[in-house]
């Protein structure tokens, strides 16, 4: 009971903080960069592995400089996702701006629904928000539980505040044959790592083994969604924009993990221009494919 009462107590601390303007929240981001990157030292070495593994022609030099620019925007990352919680609908539109929306109606006047592949980059959470803003027809965010489940309850009210449906990862297959005849439009974090039992396929990504869920391939297949990538782009500080890039538009006439491989690449392109936007604290690579073949 004291544990649901104090973590009660943190969402109310969560809601009041989200209550203060962007530029007042963007002060404690300059506060919080100081304590991650200089004090709690958070996660540092599995960053500076990660980004040694993944840009080994780089220098130290160039690595340390994509590390602090990291860590700078980890902590507007962390503000802006508290404000997610009472953001206004007008400045959510005004924050995050679509560059194609007409693309939507252009598949879905053809009939086809739509599977977007998103990564951990910039603020994929802002951008679902502003996903749920693009159309009427039904909008699904497919998302990785969390082991606690009053927090889980909590940012998935967040996620559906402007009429998306939140579907668990293990829950998108039974909905989508459900879903079949109708038009969907379904957001999914490819940049997951699967567990253990879970990994089918290996792909080099960022000069490294990487296991990877064939979940978007599948479920394009199953209904015959058109694929586009979910490019998010920073433009500055608290303000984005977002492409709907087409991969793949006919997934049935695809060999096997060509999909997979589509929205891998693009988004190892996109870390490549800008990498200091991706998410390097997460333990990626947490198994190799020598660890699956013991």
């Amino acid at each position: 009971m004291l544990k649901k009462a104090a973590l009660k107590t943190g969402i109310l601390f969560l809601y009041l903080i989200s209550l203060l303007p962007f530029w007042f929240l963007y002060l404690i981001a300059d506060a919080v960069f100081v304590i991650l990157y200089y004090i709690v030292r958070y996660r540092r070495a599995v960053v500076q592995q990660n980004i040694r593994n993944s840009f080994p022609e780089k220098t130290p030099a160039e690595r340390s400089r994509i590390e602090k620019q990291y860590y700078r925007y980890l902590a507007d990352l962390m503000m802006e996702t508290i404000k997610m919680i009472t953001i206004s609908e007008t400045s959510l539109r005004k924050r995050m701006k679509p560059t194609n929306p007409e693309l939507v109606d252009h598949y879905f006047n053809q009939g086809r629904s739509i599977i977007a592949a998103a990564g951990h980059y910039c603020n994929w959470e802002l951008a679902a928000l502003g996903f749920s803003l693009l159309t009427a027809e039904k909008r699904i965010i497919v998302y990785k539980p969390l082991t606690n489940k009053i927090f889980e309850d909590f940012f998935n009210k967040i996620r559906a505040r402007f009429g998306a449906t939140l579907v668990a990862m293990k829950q998108t297959l039974r909905t989508m044959i459900t879903l079949k005849k109708q038009l969907t439009f379904s957001v999914l974090v490819s940049d997951q790592t699967p567990v253990k039992h879970e990994i089918n396929y290996f792909t080099e990504f960022l000069n490294q083994p990487t296991a990877v869920f064939l979940g978007i391939e599948k479920l394009a297949k199953l209904i015959d969604a058109v694929v586009i990538f979910y490019k998010i782009d920073r433009v500055k500080r608290g303000y984005y924009t977002y492409t709907l890039v087409p991969l793949v538009e006919h997934p049935k006439q695809t060999a096997e993990h060509e999909i997979t491989e589509a929205h891998v690449r693009y988004l190892e392109q996109i870390i490549n221009e800008k990498p200091q936007y991706w998410l390097w604290s997460h333990r990626r690579w947490k198994y190799t494919p020598e660890d699956i073949n013991k």
